[in-house]
């Protein structure tokens, strides 16, 4: 035993999964974790743009996936995967068309299917399923063109049961699609940090897409007045991506950087092992952008680094609501709270202590736990009628 073929000597229920792109993101590890807590138990094919590199993608998210256990329905010959992929991730109408034609794809084959699954954001799935919002307004945001293609009914979406990846997204989204969503909070599949807090360097960590949506240049500003005051911190700045679009804003901060080049390091286009060995060795972490979720927030935490963020969006219940000495909405009271915690001992053990507890709501076991347990209830329902 141990295989999809093998497993399918019992009947098990056909499940189908969208997800259109595989690009990077918090979105693509949660669709590749809603595969893993599927793969066992039900027969499951994934309706996606491309083939995907399994062993890469199994790398960089720790997911144990492949062919054995997920068959693949991909619109995009191999060989004009490179092109297609550089388009898609460069232009907003081309991703935009794809988005809904592989959505047409599956709705022509639903009746295939016992469940229908979408991982990227709720979606007119042809019939009643279940859907994971990352965050609101994505496809129904297309132009109607597009839509038309997968003939696309935002009405329809109440049909589906709905899971949302924050209290926050689930506030938005809930009277807008007209559903009643379950919070289920992503994996994150970094394991908790080993490290002694003394052995950690008094060092900040900014983490995600080096775009200026994010703002990683606005944490040098922060962290340069916590350095006027005495306070010899550092600042690793991670991550990439961004597309074509982004590399004015990446050079603008390449620059920035040489300026501060003695406490400032920026760190592209890590492996997830070389950015967690950043990560580890960090006291602390700072977050510049509202967010439906923030998967690298919560890779903060379970790191044992003390992020401070922005008091608005779902960052607010990885690092927890009664925490507000870790919350800002400037830049001038991020500096505030940051020179205020490492001014005063207490509060730092206090803090510490409070995240220690944050940690268990982030695991990938109890995402694939709780995700499976929607599903189940889904078939038992329809089975039931």
């Amino acid at each position: 035993m141990g295989n999809r073929e093998s497993l399918k000597l019992e009947h098990k229920a056909k499940i189908a999964v969208y997800y259109p792109f595989f690009l990077g993101g918090g979105a693509e590890s949660v669709g590749l974790w809603i595969l893993e807590s599927l793969k066992e138990k039900y027969d499951v094919t994934l309706f996606t743009f491309c083939q995907l590199n399994w062993t890469k993608l199994n790398l960089m998210y720790n997911t144990e996936l492949s062919e054995e256990w997920i068959e693949i329905k991909s619109i995009c010959p191999k060989s004009l995967q490179s092109i297609f992929m550089l388009l898609v991730s460069n232009n907003q109408d081309v991703r935009a068309f794809f988005l809904h034609y592989i959505l047409k794809v599956l709705k022509d084959h639903k009746d295939q299917y016992d469940v229908l699954i979408s991982a990227y954001n709720a979606a007119d799935l042809g019939k009643s399923g279940i859907h994971y919002v990352h965050w609101i307004d994505i496809l129904e945001s297309t132009k109607k063109i597009y839509q038309r293609v997968s003939d696309f009914s935002l009405p329809a979406i109440s049909d589906n049961v709905s899971i949302a990846n924050s209290q926050t997204v689930a506030n938005f989204a809930d009277p807008l699609y007209k559903t009643h969503s379950r919070v289920i909070y992503p994996p994150v599949v970094l394991d908790v940090s080993q490290m002694n807090w003394e052995d950690k360097e008094d060092a900040f960590i900014c983490s995600g897409r080096l775009v200026n949506e994010k703002g990683p240049h606005r944490a040098i500003n922060v962290l340069r007045r916590v350095r006027e005051q005495g306070f010899n911190v550092k600042l690793y700045i991670t991550g990439g991506g961004g597309g074509l679009y982004a590399w004015k804003y990446q050079r603008f901060l390449r620059n920035i950087v040489k300026k501060d080049a003695d406490w400032v390091t920026l760190c592209e286009n890590l492996s997830y092992l070389e950015y967690t060995e950043i990560l580890y060795k960090c006291k602390y972490g700072i977050h510049l952008k509202s967010e439906p979720f923030g998967i690298s927030i919560a890779e903060m935490v379970k790191a044992g680094a003390i992020p401070f963020v922005k008091k608005q969006g779902g960052q607010i219940e990885i690092v927890g609501a009664d925490n507000q000495e870790l919350l800002f909405e400037s830049i001038e009271e991020a500096s505030e709270k940051i020179i205020a915690f490492l001014s005063n001992s207490i509060l730092q053990k206090r803090l510490r202590e409070s995240l220690e507890q944050q940690k268990k709501l982030f695991s990938h076991q109890r995402f694939t736990q709780e995700f499976s347990e929607v599903v189940e209830e889904f078939i038992k329902e329809r089975t039931n009628q």
